[in-house]
């Protein structure tokens, strides 16, 4: 049994993505993740496996976040960076996010830790790896994921309109070396988890987000979360 990663993909995301992908490497992945499903408790659900991609078409990316894995306790993850659907406990590193919002751009923060608002205004919710065993962080690492994520940022940088990088972490700065169009912006800081005490909170990455998309001359993200 494989999956047919492309094939589960909206079509606008396939063809961007087609160039850059290795056809042998991307069909080791989906035999990978299709077993994996089959034999362990894996998130997210299969169905909200590329929730980031159908939210937000590569037309309308404005701003790209990357984090590293999905969360792997049951009913976190929906296939959105940092994301949880409504409910759910907000976790810490979300709950840093809403902090840093909060001071920066001045929305009160949101009870609700679900995302979907700002993937459907434009911001790519990524994960460099997409696929998570229960209770293992980390435990697709290293399968195949990494170049899948990696394609959706080289053809975001393909693209003539400005898109905003916002890498946070140590990890997620490492791709920036990924992006060469001189069109885009990066915002690199910290990661928000509380396990990292320095270099996120401070950082004004939503602020300096819109401004950038202004300074292009595109639409700016509204980050308010709390009354949706």
């Amino acid at each position: 049994m494989t999956l047919d990663l492309p094939a589960l993909l909206p079509e606008s995301w396939r063809a961007v993505l087609r160039p850059h992908l290795d056809p042998v490497g991307t069909a080791e992945l989906g035999a990978f993740v299709a077993d994996e499903y089959a034999t362990h408790p894996v998130f997210p659900p299969v169905e909200d496996l590329f929730t980031a991609y159908r939210l937000c078409p590569p037309e309308d990316c404005r701003v790209l976040i990357l984090g590293q894995d999905p969360y792997h306790k049951a009913g976190q993850a929906h296939g959105l960076s940092f994301s949880v659907r409504d409910g759910v406990a907000v976790p810490p590193s979300l709950r840093n996010v809403f902090k840093e919002l909060a001071a920066d751009v001045g929305v009160p923060v949101a009870r609700s830790g679900d995302l979907t608002r700002w993937a459907r205004q434009g911001v790519l919710l990524l994960n460099a790896v997409l696929t998570v065993r229960q209770a293992t962080p980390n435990s697709h690492a290293g399968k195949g994921w990494e170049a899948f994520t990696d394609a959706t940022i080289k053809a975001l940088d393909a693209r003539r309109e400005r898109v905003v990088f916002l890498l946070w972490g140590g990890y997620a700065r490492r791709k920036r070396e990924l992006i060469t169009n001189p069109d885009h912006v990066v915002l690199e800081a910290g990661h928000p988890s509380p396990m990292n005490p320095r270099g996120f909170l401070g950082s004004r990455p939503f602020s300096a987000a819109n401004k950038a998309l202004a300074d292009a001359g595109r639409p700016t993200v509204d980050w308010d979360l709390s009354t949706h």
